[in-house]
């Protein structure tokens, strides 16, 4: 550990606290420098706490007005109090009363953790320490509690004033120019669901019936003028609540239920119990503002949190550990809610593609952790992709492994027996070993063990004996602090594909145990026999990503191809068109670097023609598999030595030749494609652009006379924001003659309207030329950039450091530097934010030597800072390690 570091929190140090508060009753006033907060707390001893055992409560740069006990001030000698804890030293020994009064400049509040202003605005985010920046408190999951809260202020100010649970009081503050809300939550939660927001608002209301007959008012609380951007973010709010009903059973608990979209925010929601506070991108669309990809963050999102109500609220986490049993879960069912409402097999696609551009890095290198980590540091970093989409990914595969009504008896086994409960992954375990009596103790390694699995298989036909061996092997490579894992079941779906294309049927099988179309990989290797086979199958093996594993098999180019073609499961035709690319760019490297021209291949580009003109396919679908693998993606399958610039020149190469060999049919669909229709942000729709948005992207690059024209025309047409963006991003990544007109018309369009203008800088910051770091640097001073903006910070900064990988990584170091001189200045004023961009180089090992050396540097520079928040020591720690 470095001088930064505190000293680790340890799943194994776990105890319950010595005293449990039952009730909140906070009073807070609101003012812009200096918000009074008094807190009541109900507090008592809990069974073997000895008495006169002192109450140690925790504080984030508090200031103490006041403090008593059972209406009585306690004496100075009583208490010892700092910004960042109160000690009572020695509590009545029955039940009592504590009352704390903090003060709090919200304006001045940066870190956007508890509670700040933002653009007039009072909010608050306590997840995961915030609520410690409000008033004392033993803050942490596991200590429940019934919060009510009067809220008031000036109504000049603040004429919109929201806290959790229902509304039960209002009224004017006679002689003064003040009003006040009291809000009561009947369910017991911890403190980081707490929530109350104080400003002037406008509000758009609609109302949901639920299958009980309950009335729910809902209400989504947006800045005044943005009121007719909420529709969308409502319809998918009551889609989600019928959802939940029907898939899970769960009916919402509120009068209200409540949405407040603010633009200062670190994450893209939370949860909190009755009132969720957005970022407002994921809230605020209409056509001419947000893209497909808009409206389908918006359902996601809106789902996620919605579905929190029961998966974190109802039923929340012992310890932060436990994170995953929340987010992977509530992941889980927003992925399940999404694949309802629009396309599974493009759902599922997309979802594979976030883990391994996300997950998978993450697994490889030093910020590798286990689903349910053993230690952390600082809890803000461990909000990652390994705890939300593995995490999900392994509910998805206790789902696999159960069976659709096995999965269900298990859920509904944990709502009843948990509600009210902060559980752990073991009680979730626990319930669908009991519930479908189950062994479920192997598929716990999951949650311990880091790190991506790797599955080698290997099929041998014999026609004599008539049937197919499949050997199988596992192996999980080591990770920080797990040199050494043991096997873990892993569900694989699969299908013995036959000439016809259709899945032949076997008469036996041995050599493990298989359910349907499902078979269990549970040893560290494996001997299948498929029995009564007459011709050789081609093995189409992990259908649907049935576990989040590497597979590596023996097919072979041909057998690639005729997945393509045939397979019956969406997603391994798609995942045989990634692995076919992968391989020619990976050639491609080694050509670039050898100094040799890169060759390609013409049946992968016929193939690809092929599943594009195939109209019995969705849409979405054809554009997925047009899709190459990204640079990020090639530099994680070479996972050593990685030269950026070379696998940019291979995949610029392999593009080329795809264009220009299809660029006939490409242009008659893209023609066939652009007949006018009104914009509708569903799936069909969405589906229909992406496909021509793509074919326009690979027509740009066979242009040769007039590069960009069609771009150009594309741009000008557009009549919603997924196609103006398209084109906008095509003219610039080519850098072609009308790039910078459209940058320049894009802007003057929308210069008022800062969600639109996060994507005018993303478009500029992930442009692969040479060029575009010296236009990040000049954007950073441009006058719409703000460092005190998250959203800005990571359209510009995040994005150049996340997605454009030749840029980041340049030879000459810059990239390194420009991200840590952004890391440091900005660490100060929101850690969370600075730690999360700094997590762009947990690659950078894999770097070639030069680059490397350079990506060392930078982070030194970084960890000898002084001083430095907890978030970021932490990470440049971990990486340095």
């Amino acid at each position: 550990m470095t001088r930064h570091e505190g000293n680790p929190v340890r799943l194994a140090d776990y105890r319950p606290t010595a005293y449990a508060i039952d009730t909140v009753e906070l009073d807070v006033a609101f003012a812009p420098h200096a918000t009074r907060v008094k807190s009541r707390l109900a507090v008592r001893r809990r069974d073997g706490t000895p008495d006169g055992a002192p109450l140690l409560l925790d504080g984030d740069e508090l200031t103490l007005v006041g403090v008593s006990v059972d209406g009585a001030a306690l004496p100075a000698e009583a208490y010892a109090a700092t910004a960042s804890q109160f000690l009572l030293h020695t509590p009545p020994a029955g039940p009592f009363t504590l009352e704390i009064e903090t003060q709090i400049d919200a304006e001045a509040n940066t870190k956007l953790m508890g509670l700040y202003r933002t653009n007039g605005t009072w909010c608050t985010q306590c997840e995961a320490e915030g609520f410690r920046r409000i008033t004392y408190f033993l803050d942490r999951p596991d200590v429940l509690a019934v919060y009510t809260t009067r809220l008031e202020a000036d109504r000049a100010l603040a004429p919109v004033l929201l806290g959790n649970g229902n509304l039960v009081e209002t009224g004017e503050i006679p002689g003064t120019n003040r009003h006040f809300a009291v809000w009561h939550d009947p369910f017991p939660k911890p403190a980081y669901l707490f929530a109350m927001v104080g400003g002037d608002l406008a509000c758009v209301r609609d109302r949901f019936v639920t299958m009980s007959g309950r009335d729910v008012d809902l209400r989504i609380y947006v800045e005044h003028g943005k009121e007719g951007r909420c529709a969308y973010a409502m319809d998918a709010l009551k889609r989600s609540m019928r959802w939940d009903e029907e898939a899970f059973g769960r009916e919402y608990d509120l009068d209200i239920f409540m949405i407040v979209a603010v633009s200062d925010f670190n994450m893209g929601a939370m949860e909190n119990k009755g009132l969720n506070v957005f970022n407002d991108k994921y809230v605020l669309a209409i056509p001419e503002t947000a893209t497909d990809q808009d409206y389908s963050g918006v359902e996601g999102v809106i789902a996620h949190e919605y579905f929190h109500n029961w998966t974190g609220n109802r039923i929340t986490c012992r310890d932060w550990f436990q994170l995953c049993l929340k987010e992977g879960l509530t992941v889980f069912r927003d992925q399940e809610f999404t694949s309802d409402q629009r396309s599974r097999p493009v759902k599922r696609i997309s979802d594979v593609r976030l883990l391994r551009a996300h997950q998978f890095p993450e697994d490889a290198g030093p910020l590798a952790h286990p689903v349910r980590p053993e230690t952390y540091r600082e809890i803000n970093n461990f909000y990652t992709a390994t705890v939300y989409e593995k995490g999900s990914e392994l509910v998805r595969m206790l789902k696999t492994l159960l069976g659709e009504d096995g999965f269900r008896r298990g859920m509904d086994l944990y709502f009843d027996r948990h509600d009210g409960d902060a559980a752990t992954v073991e009680d979730f375990i626990a319930c669908f070993a009991e519930a479908t009596s189950t062994d479920l103790s192997q598929f716990r390694r999951w949650y311990a063990q880091a790190s991506t699995p790797r599955v080698r298989a290997r099929g041998h036909f014999d026609p004599a004996a008539r049937r197919y061996v499949l050997e199988l092997a596992q192996s999980i490579p080591p990770s920080p602090g797990q040199p050494e894992k043991t096997p873990v079941p892993i569900p694989i779906r699969f299908g013995l594909v036959g000439p016809n294309g259709e899945d032949m049927q076997f008469s036996t099988v041995s050599g493990a145990t298989v359910e349907g179309d499902v078979l269990i990989l549970d040893q560290a290797t494996q001997r299948v026999v498929f029995s009564d086979i007459g011709v050789r199958p081609v093995p189409s093996l992990l259908r649907g990503f049935s576990s989040p594993v590497v597979l590596e098999t023996d097919l072979t180019r041909d057998d690639r191809l005729f997945l393509l073609s045939h397979d019956s499961d969406p997603f391994n035709r798609w995942e045989a068109a990634q692995t076919l690319a992968v391989a020619d760019l990976k050639a491609g490297v080694a050509a670039v670097r050898a100094g040799q021209p890169v060759a390609t291949d013409a049946a992968f580009a016929d193939a690809l023609g092929h599943v594009a003109g195939d109209e019995s396919l969705d849409h979405a679908f054809r554009a997925l598999v047009l899709q190459l693998p990204t640079e990020a993606d090639i530099a994680r399958e070479l996972s050593h030595d990685v030269d950026p610039e070379a696998i940019a020149t291979s995949r610029t190469a392999l593009r080329r030749s795809v264009a220009e060999r299809l660029a006939k049919p490409f242009a008659a669909l893209y023609d066939a494609l652009s007949t006018p229709a009104p914009y509708v942000p569903d799936a069909a729709g969405a589906g229909r652009r992406a496909l021509r948005n793509t074919l326009l992207d690979y027509l740009t690059l066979a242009e040769t006379e007039t590069p960009g024209a069609r771009a150009e025309a594309h741009y000008r047409a557009a009549d919603n924001m997924t196609d103006r963006l398209a084109a906008l991003t095509v003219l610039v990544n080519a850098d072609a003659p009308g790039a910078g007109a459209a940058l320049a018309d894009f802007y003057d369009r929308f210069r008022d309207d800062q969600l639109v203008l996060d994507k005018w800088f993303t478009v500029q910051a992930t442009a692969p030329g040479d060029g575009t770091l010296g236009r990040v640097e000049a954007l950073m001073k441009h006058p719409a950039f703000s460092m005190a903006n998250p959203n800005r910070v990571r359209s510009l900064v995040g994005a150049f450091a996340g997605a454009n990988q030749r840029q980041f990584n340049r030879a000459d170091g810059a990239g390194f530097r420009l991200v840590t001189d952004v890391v440091l200045a900005l660490d100060p004023k929101n850690p969370q934010v600075a730690a999360r961009l700094l997590g762009a180089f947990r690659s950078w090992r894999a770097l070639e030597p030069g680059r490397r050396a350079l990506a060392e540097a930078a982070l030194r520079r970084v960890s000898a800072q002084e001083p430095l928040s907890r978030d970021v020591a932490d990470i440049v720690a971990r990486c340095l390690e």
